[in-house]
C-alpha cells in the first residue's frame, strides 16, 4: 500500500493548531486570582471564560461535524484555524474589556469543534489502517500539550509581560499556527491510503442514526461520558481536592501538571502498541482499570510523593484511552463519517464535564473536602470497566 510522506507534515501542522486552540481554552485557569483582580471581578466569572468552551461545544458539535464530513478536512479545520486566530488576537487587542475578552473566548470556542472533531478524519484520510491509532494518538496528544503549555507558560508570560502582553503573545502564536496550517494543509493525498471503497461514507445524519443504534458505540459513548467528565472535574478542582489534606497551591499545580505529563506519555506510546497488535478492546479495558488506583490515590493520598505518583498514573491511563477510543469508535461505525463519531464522543465529555464540575462543588463537605464525590467517581469508573468488557473488538483486528 502506497503512503505519502506528506502525511507527517499534515499531522504536524494540525497538532500545532490544536496546541494553540487548547492553550487558549485553559489560559485563565492558572491565573484565576490575578485575572479576577485585573478586571475587578470574581473567580467564578474568570472560570466562565473556560467553561464557555464546554457549553459552546455542545451547541456547535453537529454543525462542525457536518462541515468536516461534507466539506472535508482542510476547509473545515481551516474555519477552526481562522476563528482561533481571530479570537486569540482579539483578546490581546481588547484586553482591557472583560466583555470583549469573553467574546474572544466564544469565537475560539466556536472554532474548537472544527479542529478537535477532525482528528480521526485526518487519520482515515492520510494514514493506512496500521497507523491510524498512532495518528489519532498524536493528534490527541497535541490537545494535552496545548493544555500543558497553557498551564505552564501563561503564569510566566503574565508575570513578565502583564495581562495584555500575555494575551497578545498567545494571539500571535495562534495567528502563526493558523497561517502555517492554511499554507501547508491539503485536502487529501494523491493516492488513497485505504482499500478500494473504504473512503465511501454514509451521509452525516444517516451515520448518526446508525451510531445511536450501535450497542458498542452506545457503550463507548457512556464510557467517554464518565471518563472525560472525571478528567474535567478532577483537573478543574485539583487544588480544592488536595487543599484539605495540607497540600499548597504549588503542590496542587505539580499534581495537575503530572496528570497531563502522564497523559502525554500514555497517548504517545499506548496507541503504537495498539496499532502493532491491531487490537483496541484490551487497551480500552486496561486503561479504564489502570486509572482507578490513581484516582483513589488522588482522593486519599496524604504523602506528597504518593499524590504525585497517583496523579501521573491517573493521567497516563485515562488520557491514553482517548485516542484508542476515538479510533475504535470510527472503526466500529464505518462507513459513518469519522468527524461525526469523533465529535459525538467529545461532546459527551463536554456535557459531563459541566455536570461533574458543578456536582463536585455542590457535594463538598463543610471543610471543603471533595472525598465523597471522588468516591462516587471511583464507583462510576468501576462500572465503566465492567461495561468495557462487553465491547466487541474492532474490525481492524480481523486477519488481513
Amino acid at each position: 500500500m502506497k503512503t505519502s510522506g506528506y502525511r507527517w507534515v499534515m499531522l504536524a501542522v494540525f497538532m500545532l493548531l490544536t496546541v494553540a486552540n487548547q492553550a487558549a481554552w485553559i489560559t485563565f485557569a492558572p491565573i484565576t486570582g490575578e485575572a479576577a483582580a485585573f478586571w475587578g471581578t470574581s473567580d467564578l466569572a474568570i472560570g466562565l471564560l473556560s467553561l464557555v468552551f464546554m457549553a459552546v461545544y455542545v451547541v456547535m458539535f453537529l454543525p462542525a461535524a457536518w462541515a468536516i464530513d461534507t466539506w472535508g478536512f482542510r476547509p473545515a479545520v481551516g474555519i477552526g484555524a481562522v476563528l482561533t486566530a481571530i479570537g486569540c488576537l482579539g483578546r490581546g487587542l481588547f484586553s482591557t474589556s472583560l466583555a470583549l475578552v469573553f467574546t474572544g473566548q466564544i469565537v475560539i470556542a466556536i472554532g474548537q469543534p472544527f479542529i478537535l472533531g477532525a482528528i480521526t478524519k485526518l487519520a482515515a484520510r492520510w494514514f493506512p489502517p496500521g497507523e491510524r491509532a498512532t495518528a489519532s494518538g498524536l493528534g490527541t496528544l497535541s490537545m494535552y500539550l496545548g493544555i500543558l503549555a497553557g498551564i505552564m507558560a501563561t503564569p510566566l508570560l503574565a508575570h513578565r509581560l502583564g495581562m495584555r502582553g500575555m494575551l497578545l503573545a498567545w494571539g500571535i502564536f495562534a495567528v502563526l499556527a493558523a497561517a502555517v496550517f492554511l499554507v501547508a494543509a491539503r485536502q487529501r493525498p494523491r493516492t488513497p491510503v485505504g482499500t478500494p471503497g473504504e473512503d465511501e461514507r454514509a451521509l452525516m445524519f444517516d451515520g448518526l442514526r446508525s451510531m445511536v443504534r450501535s450497542r458498542d458505540f452506545i457503550l463507548l459513548a457512556a464510557i467517554f461520558f464518565v471518563g472525560l467528565g472525571i478528567f474535567n472535574g478532577v483537573t478543574t478542582w485539583i487544588e480544592a481536592i488536595v487543599r484539605p489534606r495540607g497540600f499548597d497551591s504549588s503542590q496542587a499545580g505539580m499534581a495537575g501538571g503530572l496528570m497531563l505529563v502522564g497523559g502525554i506519555v500514555g497517548a504517545a506510546t499506548i496507541p503504537l502498541v495498539s496499532d502493532a497488535l491491531r487490537r483496541r478492546k484490551p487497551f480500552i479495558v486496561l486503561a479504564l482499570a489502570g486509572l482507578i488506583p490513581g484516582l483513589v490515590g488522588v482522593a486519599f493520598a496524604r504523602g506528597y510523593a504518593l499524590l504525585l505518583a497517583s496523579s501521573f498514573a491517573f493521567g497516563f491511563f485515562l488520557l491514553s484511552s482517548g485516542p484508542i477510543g476515538f479510533q475504535y469508535g470510527a472503526e466500529i461505525t464505518h462507513p459513518a463519517p469519522e468527524g461525526t463519531s469523533n465529535s459525538l464522543l467529545i461532546v459527551m465529555g463536554q456535557v459531563s464535564g459541566i455536570a461533574c464540575i458543578f456536582a463536585m462543588d455542590a457535594l463538598k463537605a463543610a471543610d471543603g473536602s471533595m472525598t465523597s464525590s471522588l468516591v462516587v467517581l471511583v464507583a462510576l469508573m468501576g462500572a465503566c470497566v465492567i461495561a468495557s468488557l462487553f465491547l466487541r473488538e474492532s474490525p481492524v483486528s480481523r486477519p488481513r
